[in-house]
């Protein structure tokens, strides 16, 4: 007896679907880099969020980042006291490419960051493993040589690797707790900090006249503007050391 078996028709490949568009709701400015990264993807992180700069007028802004990298290193930029503006997905210009037939490639610069003084720079972001790669290197020689002049003052490249988890997770918390404006909280912390002794965060907070949750916030602000310092690829607690950064 033999039995006859129906093959089952070939799985079609998912068709790519195209970039997750986020409307910018009431008071949020709307994105305006000039690629969408928000694509679908098994390994990668896409993460969309908003920053209010000066460049922006204080008014929040939506920014998408194309891995949790991107957007650890555009943290870091928001919290420093002299960032003017930040800017993703740059508009691309050309590079020379000998590896592929056109002879050429485009490039995104990942972010580009305005400073008070007017200073701009333009930032290349890739992981340890991909930066050991002679190709990426050449690739960033092309990029870097080929940047117009009035693009950017200069380009730097970083390493994601240099944010731990850790690292990541304090950036989070740092920038939670500035959008918790205490101006007169800080000011009592740091005076503290600056005429009393103490080796761990615990004590120096203990000895300000604040509720401890206050007094914390406001050391994790001191430590966000580098007033304080602390270890920040542990996470930042009340057992952490801390010191004067200046």
């Amino acid at each position: 007896m033999s039995m006859a078996f129906e093959r089952e028709p070939d799985l079609e490949k998912p068709k790519k679907l195209p970039p997750l568009k986020v409307p910018a709701p009431d008071g949020v400015l709307p994105y305006v880099g000039a690629r969408n990264p928000m694509t679908r993807s098994n390994s990668a992180h896409r993460i969309a969020d908003t920053f209010a700069t000066p460049a922006t007028g204080d008014v929040p802004q939506i920014y998408f980042f194309e891995s949790e990298g991107e957007y650890a290193v555009s943290l870091e930029a928001i919290l420093a006291p002299d960032l003017y503006g930040l800017e993703v997905q740059l508009p691309a210009f050309r590079y020379p490419w000998k590896h592929n037939k056109k002879g050429y490639r485009d490039h995104f610069f990942d972010l580009r960051l305005t400073f008070k003084d007017g200073f701009r720079r333009a930032v290349y972001i890739k992981n340890a493993r991909a930066l050991q790669s002679s190709r990426v290197q050449e690739e960033i020689e092309a990029i870097f040589s080929s940047m117009p002049e009035d693009f950017a003052d200069d380009a730097i490249v970083v390493n994601t690797d240099d944010y731990s988890r850790a690292y990541r997770d304090n950036l989070r918390r740092m920038r939670y707790v500035r959008q918790l404006h205490a101006p007169d909280h800080d000011l009592l912390v740091e005076q503290m900090a600056r005429s009393c002794n103490y080796w761990f965060l615990e004590q120096l907070v203990r000895q300000v006249p604040l509720p401890p949750a206050k007094a914390w916030q406001a050391a994790l602000r001191l430590i966000s503007r580098g007033v304080l310092d602390a270890n920040r690829d542990a996470v930042i607690n009340l057992h952490s050391h801390v010191w004067l950064a200046a």
